[in-house]
């Protein structure tokens, strides 16, 4: 179905006039970088536009979906792991988080026959949980450094008491997935209430029954549940191991 100019423009002008909002509210505030948002939508975006026209060649195609999703895999996990320091020295632990939650949940999700595995349904909800994967990498992530460079006076003394660097930040590690968790915990708590997802919304406008819609909104909410909490263990516990104190990420 196509979209008539009228329309485009419409939706330009709602994108612009809240572009500028934000912006301006920022730049009021003084925030550092209060561009980036801006950027950031403009670039999502073209990103949008270039992906929506790409899928109409490849949505059936499974050799060219698992490639979409690698590609994602890949930009997500560089994304989460620049959030976190030094590229060299984030990526591995991010990766190895991303792709233990993302294959666990999607693994779940079709072997089970939650959702049918066919290539349109692992193209959506993977695509799903491979991002909100990576927020939960870079929540956990940023988080677990933060409380290490907060509280390194605490954690020297671990150290000096005999403490391994694990048993260390043991403390914080707990408390840095706890942190990463409460964003997907609250908007699974509260959806139907204050929050209508995307993808339950889509299906109904697109034509499916509102109960249709639900069952595969509970299980995206699920999925996203179990990534996120097996990415943020697992990054958290592979960057456990400090010995010296962390720069806190910008």
């Amino acid at each position: 179905m196509s979209v008539d100019p009228e329309t485009i423009v419409r939706t330009l002008l709602g994108v612009a006039v809240l572009i500028g909002v934000a912006t301006g509210v920022l730049l009021a505030a003084r925030t550092p970088v209060p561009w980036a948002p801006a950027l950031a939508v403009l670039r999502g975006t073209l990103q949008l536009a270039v992906l929506s026209v790409v899928l109409t060649g490849i949505i059936r195609d499974p050799l060219w979906i698992g490639v979409a999703l690698v590609v994602m895999l890949a930009v997500a996990t560089t994304t989460a792991a620049r959030r976190l320091g030094p590229l060299r020295t984030r990526l591995l632990p991010v990766a190895l988080a991303m792709i233990a939650g993302i294959g666990v949940a999607l693994a779940v999700v079709f072997v089970t026959g939650a959702i049918a595995f066919t290539p349109r349904y692992v193209l959506a909800i993977g695509g799903i949980v491979i991002g909100n994967a990576m927020t939960g990498a870079t929540l956990s992530g940023r988080r677990f450094v933060e409380l290490v460079d907060d509280r390194w006076d605490d954690v020297e003394g671990w150290l000096a008491l005999g403490a391994t660097p694990r048993q260390a930040t043991a403390d914080l590690v707990r408390r840095a997935v706890h942190a990463a968790m409460v964003p997907s915990t609250d908007q699974t708590r509260t959806t139907g209430l204050v929050t209508l997802p995307g993808a339950f919304v889509g299906a109904v406008f697109g034509g499916v029954s509102p109960l249709e819609a639900g069952r595969f909104q509970v299980v995206v909410l699920a999925a996203i549940i179990t990534a996120g909490a097996i990415v943020s263990v697992v990054l958290t516990r592979l960057l456990a191991a400090v010995r010296t104190r962390p720069v806190a990420p910008a």
